[in-house]
C-alpha cells in the first residue's frame, strides 16, 4: 500500500464549474438530493427517506456545534473598515467552551482584512444594540503572529459572555466559495437544528439537512442518535497547497464528547455507527486513537492526549482491538474524574488509513483537492470518482448549502 504521507493531492482533483456550487438551501432542509453508494452501486434520493436507506438499530452519531458570528466590522475615525475573522482562543484558555464564557474581555486569534492600517495598540471601537441599550465593543491589536493576529476585544456590558457579545455585535461568516454577503436567512440556515456548544466558524454541515421529520422517522425505525462536539475551524476550506501531504499541515480542531456517548458507541460496536459529516467521523475515530494512547502509557495527561496529524497512522502498528481502546479510555476518563473528554485532534484521514468504527457516512459534496475529499477517498476507495462523476452529469449542488450522499465503507 501507498505510504499515505507521500500521497498527490493532484491525485484528488476533479472541474467544479462555478455554477454547479449552492449558493443558497432549499427552501425545505429535508428536500435535497441524496446519493446513495454501496457496494459500488449508485442510487437516487431526497433526505426525506433517509431513514428508509438505514438499517433499524444503527446508531447516527452527529456534531452539535454551533457556529458563532465570528465576523466583526469595525469602522476606523478616518472611515476605512477593518474585518475581524475571530479563529480560536488564545492558548491561555483551557478550552472554546471556557473561553466563549469569558466576560468583559478576551484575547482572540483573529484573521484581520485591512491589517496594515492599523498600527499594534489602536484601539477600534463598535457600538451594539441590545435590546435599546447601547454597548461599546473595542478591539486592540495586541501581536502578529504566523498566519493570525492576536485581538483584545473588550464590551462595556459586564453580564455579557463573549459568545452573546459574538450573537450580537458579529454575522454568520459563510465560506469563501458562496460569492454572496451573509443575509439574515444564513443566521438560521447555516446552523443545524440541534446545534448546541458555541464554538464553531464553520457548519458542519451534513446535518444542516436534517429536521423533526428525519428525526422522527428515524426514532420510528429503533435509530438511535448521539452527539458528539467537534468545532469546525476555518482550516477546514484551506486547500492543501503541498504537492504530497507529508507537506501539508493539517488543522487542530476542539473536540469534547462525554463519557455516555464513548459507552454508546463501545456498546454498538456490532451495529452499524454512521458519522454525519466528517467531522463527527473525525472525532469517534479519533476516541479510538485516543484509547489506543492511554492503554499504552502507563500515564496519560489531558496534553499527551492530543491526537496529532500522522499519529494514528504510527499508532496503528500496535492492533488494539476497538472494544479494548474505548473501555481503556473509559478507565483513564474515571481514574481522572471524568465525566467529558476535552481534547484536540489533528487527525489527517487519507487513503491508506483503516477505519476502526465508522461503517457509514452522511456528508456534502467537497472541493477539489480538500482533506475532506480525501477523507471520502479514504472511506470509499476510488469509487469516490464515480460518486463525483455521477453527483456532476445528474446535477447534483455541491458544497456547504448542496446536496448530499450516504456512502458505505469499501
Amino acid at each position: 500500500m501507498t505510504d499515505p504521507r507521500s500521497l498527490s493531492i493532484q491525485d484528488f482533483s476533479y472541474s467544479l464549474p462555478e455554477e454547479r456550487i449552492a449558493k443558497y438551501p432549499l427552501a425545505e432542509r429535508d428536500a435535497s438530493k441524496l446519493l446513495i453508494y454501496k457496494d459500488g452501486l449508485i442510487t437516487e434520493d431526497i433526505y426525506r427517506n433517509l431513514s428508509s436507506h438505514i438499517p433499524e438499530n444503527s446508531l447516527l452519531i452527529f456534531n452539535n456545534s454551533k457556529v458563532v458570528e465570528a465576523r466583526l466590522l469595525f469602522q476606523k475615525p478616518t472611515g476605512g473598515v477593518i474585518e475581524i475573522f475571530c479563529l480560536e482562543p488564545h492558548e491561555r484558555y483551557a478550552d472554546i467552551t471556557t473561553a466563549m464564557l469569558q466576560k468583559e474581555k478576551i484575547l482572540w486569534q483573529c484573521l484581520v482584512g485591512g491589517a496594515s492600517k492599523w498600527k499594534p495598540g489602536q484601539i477600534l471601537e463598535k457600538k451594539i444594540k441590545k435590546q435599546g441599550e447601547e454597548i461599546i465593543l473595542k478591539a486592540k491589536y495586541i501581536d502578529k503572529q504566523a498566519g493570525s493576529f492576536i485581538i483584545e476585544l473588550s464590551w462595556s456590558d459586564a453580564d455579557l459572555s463573549f459568545a452573546e457579545m459574538l450573537h450580537h455585535a458579529g454575522a454568520i461568516p459563510l465560506p469563501p466559495y458562496i460569492k454572496r454577503v451573509p443575509e439574515e436567512s444564513d443566521k438560521e440556515r447555516y446552523q443545524t437544528v440541534y446545534a448546541h456548544t458555541d464554538g464553531s466558524v464553520a457548519a458542519p454541515t451534513a446535518g444542516l439537512h436534517f429536521n423533526d421529520k428525519i428525526f422522527g422517522a428515524l426514532k420510528n425505525k429503533n435509530i438511535q442518535n448521539d452527539f458528539v462536539t467537534l468545532h469546525v475551524g476555518a482550516g477546514t476550506f484551506q486547500p492543501v497547497k503541498a504537492e504530497t501531504m507529508l507537506d501539508h499541515d493539517m488543522h487542530t480542531e476542539w473536540m469534547d464528547v462525554s463519557r455516555s456517548t464513548i459507552e454508546n458507541i463501545l456498546n454498538n460496536l456490532d451495529n452499524n455507527i454512521i458519522a454525519i459529516g466528517t467531522t463527527s467521523l473525525r472525532t469517534i475515530e479519533s476516541l479510538y486513537w485516543m484509547g489506543v494512547k492511554s492503554l499504552e502509557s502507563i500515564v496519560v495527561s489531558h496534553e499527551s492526549m492530543q491526537l496529532l496529524q500522522w499519529e494514528a497512522y504510527d499508532l496503528a502498528k500496535r492492533n488494539i482491538a476497538v472494544k479494548d481502546a474505548l473501555i481503556s479510555l473509559l478507565k483513564w476518563m474515571n481514574k481522572t474524574k471524568l465525566e467529558r473528554l476535552i481534547s484536540k485532534t489533528q487527525i489527517l484521514i487519507v487513503p491508506g488509513y483503516e477505519f476502526k468504527i465508522v461503517k457509514g457516512l452522511i456528508t456534502n459534496f467537497h472541493q477539489p483537492q480538500s482533506t475532506l475529499l480525501l477523507l471520502v477517498a479514504a472511506f470509499i476507495g476510488s469509487g469516490w470518482k464515480n460518486v463525483y462523476d455521477h453527483a456532476l452529469k445528474n446535477k447534483f449542488r455541491f458544497l456547504s448549502y448542496g446536496d448530499g450522499s450516504l456512502l458505505w465503507k469499501s
